[in-house]
């Protein structure tokens, strides 16, 4: 029986960046007339620091830096890959699929497409890349993603506190690439995974093409959040199929070495925990450092844990997947 595993994994993060506090003193440069209070936007979502790329950069150029690094580790290139997928919530135009655009930066000509689900992107290519896999379509699926999301941060149009706080979901944002190779296996790597949706929420967190007349053409307005209304649809949506799942897998929640949860708002990860019963110091926090990188949060999340000693060779993995919309879903893994 054919089973799939992710093989080797990269990301990419670029150098630029603003601090929680140069991001407050922007809003207040550019909103004469109002303060922001100091300090406030790490209170309220825990992030210190969001990585910003240069302005001519594309969500392919972040996916090909994240995917030539793992090359060089992997020792082979995309010659050797059957599939590639783009996988984000940030793409480079709306058609075609942006993973034609970062199949050619490489020189590549297996099959390509896109899979855009806002913050769960990566999560679900892995689920689909695992179906692949296992009915024998592909051997070894190559993962891009590219979130080049800061642009979509609201720092202009700030005259009250009611449209700070409403902007606040923005200033969380950061760009980041990322790259996974799912790759064909003997023994089970991806032990199994379950996703599920409210979609009655899909209106809480949303991000509109808008015309502007001056270049008549479609541009993206920035990132609109009703912060009341997504936590009100992350805490009405039910999660026991989740559990279900979980227990399906043979596994409990303490069996896990690592957690790796999406993350917007430091706060609500433990929220989350509490109400899944999974043991808070599993986690891997990554937003304080790096901000909201979208889908590439749980590939970031796994680096970060093998270059700490924290996940290492048959250890046991959760992956939870939390977007906008809303989708939620789990992906137990032995690493």
């Amino acid at each position: 029986m054919t089973y799939s595993r992710i093989g080797q994994i990269a990301v990419h993060l670029p150098e630029g960046g603003r601090t929680s506090a140069e991001v407050e003193a922007l809003v207040a440069e550019l909103n004469p007339g109002f303060e922001p209070p100091e300090g406030l936007i790490e209170r309220f979502t825990g992030v210190r620091y969001r990585h910003i790329a240069p302005e001519d950069t594309q969500a392919s150029d972040l996916a090909v830096a994240a995917i030539e690094k793992l090359f060089a580790s992997w020792g082979h290139g995309i010659d050797d890959v059957d599939l590639l997928i783009f996988a984000a919530a940030s793409t480079d135009v709306i058609e075609p699929a942006t993973a034609h655009i970062v199949s050619d930066k490489l020189g590549g000509s297996c099959p390509v497409f896109d899979i855009s689900n806002a913050c769960s992107s990566v999560f679900n290519a892995i689920e689909v890349a695992d179906a692949l896999i296992r009915t024998g379509q592909y051997r070894r699926v190559l993962i891009a993603c590219g979130e080049r999301v800061s642009p979509g941060a609201r720092y202009r149009d700030v005259a009250t506190m009611d449209d700070f706080v409403h902007a606040g979901a923005s200033h969380t944002v950061s760009d980041a690439g990322a790259a996974l190779l799912v790759e064909a296996s003997d023994e089970p790597g991806i032990i199994g995974h379950r996703s599920i949706a409210n979609s009655s929420a899909w209106s809480a967190t949303v991000v509109p093409l808008v015309h502007d007349k001056e270049s008549d053409t479609l541009k993206v307005e920035y990132l609109g959040v009703k912060t009341l209304d997504l936590m009100k649809g992350l805490d009405q949506a039910d999660i026991t199929p989740l559990l279900d799942a979980v227990a399906g897998f043979g596994l409990t929640m303490d069996d896990f070495d690592v957690v790796c949860i999406h993350q917007a708002v430091l706060a609500y990860v433990e929220v989350f925990c509490e109400r899944a019963g999974i043991p808070y110091d599993r986690t891997v926090l990554t937003l304080a450092d790096h901000g909201n990188v979208a889908s590439a949060t749980l590939p970031l999340q796994l680096v970060k844990a093998v270059e700490s000693g924290r996940l290492n060779p048959g250890d046991k993995v959760l992956l939870v997947g939390l977007a906008s919309g809303l989708s939620l879903g789990v992906m137990a893994m032995q690493w």
